[in-house]
């Protein structure tokens, strides 16, 4: 191991904790502007055994994570199945409880809010789920799906709260007389239609959209993004939205949020991101986006193994075990996610 890579070791193992607050503060900035801050965000699921059902063992689903959502700005957050973007999503919600770190939404921590003052928040963070078939009550008309959350917060009521119902569904390309009907009596693209404006009815300032389009056909993808792409636009929202496919996200995201088990390992303008990848996990990911032009050709980088188990995450560099240009180096150091330009983070030692 090389001097410099001993001194970085005994480093990040005597100040891991100042060395993640710095990551953090670095990564999330102190905009303004910023609606959303997540700083150091950790969520682990324990794994009981033995007699007395006691941990053996955690699920390390969200290892420090920090990001920085702006008003009006949408931010992809990308990666493999297993990466750990729902389990992120879901915690900044509260949907689930993290373990550790800070969810700054405008302007107050949400992180460790007694479940009874969530309550104020909980109109003002939605969120659009990834299968349309299951995230509908198949019991409850279309109308009362996307009312309840209007009866629930004390927002309208009677014809009130049915002309809302009639003008969410036109926002979204519904006709208003499909309130009355059920949902299995729609397609998946429309139904995922119904989920956005469920999502939309008490007039959120943040959306976390969890893979809105991977169970739809292609050409129904296209249509619910720029369905979102409109929605953004036409009503300001703000939006953390989740997918697997960098292609997917490049036209509806400002900026791209790239995750490998857990851990961030690349941040930067979309845009920047798509022009000038920095992270070999980033490169692999973009390899894969097909090309519409036939003339062009693309070198596909193939990652070699699966991605390991987030109950026993590699030392080091989570990503070194498949990494083309990983070195003996990366098994002792966990690179902290440095600025190499104005915006653009990278979590690797050797780039």
């Amino acid at each position: 191991m090389s001097d410099a890579m001993k001194n970085a070791k005994a480093a990040s193992d005597s100040a891991a904790t100042e060395a993640a607050a710095t990551a953090a503060s670095t990564a999330t900035g102190t905009e303004t502007d910023a609606l959303l801050q997540v700083r150091n965000l950790k969520k682990y699921f324990p794994i009981r055994g033995g007699v007395f059902s006691r941990v053996v063992a955690n699920v390390k689903a969200v290892e420090e994570v920090s990001m920085t959502i702006r008003r009006g700005e949408v931010v992809g957050l990308v990666g493999e199945s297993g990466s750990g973007k729902t389990t992120a999503g879901r915690a900044i919600l509260r949907l689930i409880e993290p373990t550790d770190g800070e969810i700054i939404f405008d302007g107050v921590d949400i992180a460790k809010l007694p479940k009874a003052k969530m309550r104020d928040y909980r109109k003002q963070m939605q969120i659009i789920f990834q299968d349309p078939f299951a995230s509908l009550n198949p019991r409850m008309s279309v109308g009362d799906i996307i009312g309840e959350a209007l009866t629930i917060h004390n927002l309208a009521r009677g014809k009130a709260k049915e002309d809302r119902v009639a003008d969410l569904l036109e926002r979204v390309g519904m006709n208003a007389g499909h309130m009355r009907r059920y949902p299995h009596e729609f397609s998946g693209g429309q139904r995922q239609r119904i989920g956005i404006a469920r999502a939309l009815a008490v007039d959120p300032k943040f959306i976390v959209a969890d893979e809105p389009v991977s169970a739809l056909d292609v050409s129904i993808q296209a249509q619910v993004v720029n369905l979102l792409q409109d929605l953004k636009e036409e009503l300001g929202l703000t939006m953390l939205f989740i997918a697997h496919d960098l292609g997917v996200v490049e036209y509806i995201s400002d900026k791209v949020v790239v995750m490998y088990l857990g851990r961030i390992m690349e941040i930067a303008p979309a845009k920047e991101l798509y022009r000038n990848p920095i992270h070999p996990y980033t490169e692999a990911l973009l390899s894969a986006v097909p090309i519409p032009d036939p003339t062009i050709k693309r070198d596909r980088i193939i990652l070699q193994g699966d991605i390991p188990s987030p109950i026993n995450p590699p030392s080091g560099c989570v990503f070194r075990t498949r990494c083309p240009i990983a070195t003996e180096d990366c098994k002792h150091v966990v690179p902290p996610l440095e600025e190499v330009e104005p915006g653009h983070f990278k979590a690797c030692i050797n780039r």
